[in-house]
């Protein structure tokens, strides 16, 4: 880490993978450390025309609003309508949200010595259906929209145990988006997959990656 700029890493997966513990967890680590570090979150931060994409999951498909927890598990209906009419809304939202994200990316960078995103472009591309040879250019041109982090994690996990942890979603669509993750992984290149495991083995693997330094004694 022995660098003046400002590094980054964008962490992204299924929902229920465990992307917040392993955040928080790295927060803690870095500012334990002496780092001043900043979060970026992909839907409050960067983004755009939040109030429609709500309002559209809400009224048009009838989905429920909120966060589902094992308590009180809800039905969202968004990211998981497939039509080729989403599609074509999609390309054009996410390439507003890819250039929305270098801007804010490119402000994050000026301050603070590492900055950490919770969900990246890579997490809408996975909503894609990447089969199609179209959609494969366009995961490309989105990539050479938005900055590379200095590692991209995807965490890998087990749909069934991600919805118990996070229910929201239809399993099989679940099963769909972790397969999109990791075609994204080979297409994109330069993504690190961390698979399934125990909380302390999983966020052993991502401090070894971006080599965390140990908090001053």
């Amino acid at each position: 880490m022995g660098s003046d700029r400002t590094r980054f890493v964008s962490f992204s997966g299924i929902d229920g993978a465990g992307k917040s513990t392993q955040i928080d967890a790295l927060r803690n680590r870095l500012e334990a450390a002496g780092l001043r570090v900043r979060i970026l979150t992909f839907w409050d931060d960067v983004a755009c025309f939040k109030g429609m994409r709500e309002s559209a999951g809400h009224t048009l498909f009838r989905g429920d609003k909120g966060v589902g927890t094992p308590e009180m598990p809800i039905n969202r209906r968004d990211k998981n309508v497939r039509s080729r009419t989403m599609t074509m809304v999609r390309w054009g939202l996410y390439f507003a949200d890819a250039v929305s994200l270098r801007l804010a990316v490119r402000r994050a960078l000026r301050s603070g010595d590492f900055l950490i995103c919770d969900r990246y472009a890579w997490d809408e591309l996975a909503n894609l259906t990447l089969h199609w040879w179209i959609t494969r250019m366009y995961v490309r041109l989105i990539a050479s929209v938005v900055p590379r982090p200095d590692v991209s994690f995807v965490l890998d996990a087990d749909p069934i145990q991600a919805r118990s942890r996070k229910p929201e979603y239809p399993l099989d669509f679940l099963y769909r988006c972790r397969e999109s993750y990791l075609t994204l992984s080979e297409l994109v290149g330069r993504i690190t997959v961390i698979p399934p495991g125990p909380v302390g083995e999983v966020e052993a693997q991502i401090v070894a990656q971006i080599a965390v330094p140990c908090p001053p004694e």
